[in-house]
């Protein structure tokens, strides 16, 4: 009988962390910049970190939303070709929304956006399009633009109320078509990150405004974790920000996508679909 591989329960991983930019300057990255700009695209500097990533399958309770910053749940969805942008809003968003209110007991849910990531080697990102995998650690959102995104998403007759009480972000991620293997998304562990030392804004400079996101500085008490060869009918949520900061739940997750070096040979590029909602309870 052929010896059977036996997977490493942790693998090391070369993370991509933040730097400050050398000038004491703000951080930023220009978002969609025309390919011929002769502007830089970010200011800051990306330094590479290798650390242990455990494997979670069989464990997947230990990390929940409140703990850990994320939750990995069975769930296969009702539309499966995530090829046209429409049909992933018409058919994708309502299950989608009303999935997130299941699994939170959110009252309210509105999806955003979303993203659709297919590695490519040697690509560029050159607009939504055509995404990669997001290869630097990071947090989506700070409590200002977390904000910023209630009043930018829902009707100002709501959005003043809706802030005064308990509203999240949420990232629902998902393999499309078949296991990421390749370049699997990994989490850090919100419990083991210093947000007073480990988190800096960043500027996105967009043509017509501006956001904010986290670089993550490297800190070697993180703790990574991923779910092995995950399944179209496997999700995980990600919590990009949580309104309730006295220490009681978690508030965000650092995350990123790295390469693995248990990766079988020959397996599919990552292929992988993540929807954006604001999330509110009463």
């Amino acid at each position: 009988m052929p010896a059977t591989t036996v997977q490493p329960s942790t693998v090391p991983g070369k993370l991509v962390y933040f730097s400050s930019p050398k000038d004491g300057s703000r951080p930023f990255v220009r978002v969609n910049l025309d390919p011929s700009s002769t502007e830089s695209r970010f200011n800051y500097i990306a330094v590479e970190h290798t650390l242990p990533i455990e494997d979670v399958r069989g464990k997947e309770h230990l990390y929940t939303l409140d703990t850990a910053g994320f939750q990995y749940f069975q769930h296969k969805a009702k539309h499966t070709s995530f090829s046209n942008d429409e049909e992933i809003e018409r058919e994708y968003y309502p299950e989608s929304t009303e999935l997130l209110k299941k699994l939170t007991g959110a009252s309210k849910v509105v999806l955003f956006d979303h993203t659709i990531r297919r590695r490519r080697p040697g690509e560029v990102d050159t607009d939504v399009t055509k995404r990669q995998p997001v290869t630097q650690v990071h947090v989506d959102q700070t409590t200002q633009s977390a904000i910023n995104r209630v009043h930018r998403h829902l009707p100002e007759s709501e959005a003043p109320e809706l802030v005064k009480k308990r509203f999240q972000i949420l990232n629902l991620w998902r393999p499309i078509s078949k296991p990421a293997d390749d370049w699997p998304l990994t989490l850090c562990d919100f419990r083991s990150i210093n947000r007073a030392e480990d988190l800096v804004p960043i500027a996105l400079i967009y043509p017509d405004r501006e956001g904010e996101t986290y670089g993550v500085k490297h800190n070697p008490g993180h703790k990574w974790k991923y779910l092995r060869g995950m399944t179209p009918e496997e999700i995980v949520l990600i919590k990009c920000f949580d309104s309730i900061q006295d220490g009681s739940v978690s508030v965000l997750t650092p995350h990123t996508a790295f390469e693995d070096p248990s990766t079988p040979e020959g397996s599919p590029l990552r292929e992988s679909i993540e929807l954006r909602a604001l999330v509110f309870y009463d």
